[in-house]
């Protein structure tokens, strides 16, 4: 697991690969991550949007931005966890995502909390250490 806390608020990722959804002979290569998002704070708090950065193995990166997650812009009063799963195609078996979530305090104060970088690894790829 991996994990970031700004602001009082942690962001929690697990990534798990797929290998239903893999081919290698394709270059074709599945994660799905769940992210916790947990409000510690004492103020309520609306996520709105995101932003991504993945890359792959082979050092190609694509950014992703867009309005809330899996469709929903939520609302985290102190206290209160929001999760989710997603999912993340690479053509290498190894690579790993970085990112932000834009939110709003209650009284209309933008903000960005961090996601942690977190690895990408298919259970058969060999990572050569130098």
């Amino acid at each position: 697991m991996y994990r970031a806390v700004t602001r009082q608020i942690e962001v929690i990722v697990e990534p798990n690969f797929l290998p239903e959804r893999s081919s290698a002979e394709d270059s074709r290569y599945f994660w799905a991550y769940t992210i916790a998002i947990v409000n510690s704070g004492t103020e309520t708090v609306q996520l709105k949007t995101r932003h991504w950065i993945i890359t792959d193995g082979a050092g190609r990166s694509q950014e992703v931005r867009g309005e809330g997650v899996v469709g929903e812009q939520p609302v985290l009063e102190p206290g209160e966890r929001f999760e989710y799963t997603s999912g993340v195609p690479l053509q290498t078996p190894s690579g790993f995502m970085t990112g932000s979530y834009q939110m709003v305090t209650e009284s209309g104060e933008p903000f960005e909390i961090d996601i942690p970088a977190f690895s990408l690894d298919s259970p058969n790829y060999k990572r050569t250490l130098n």
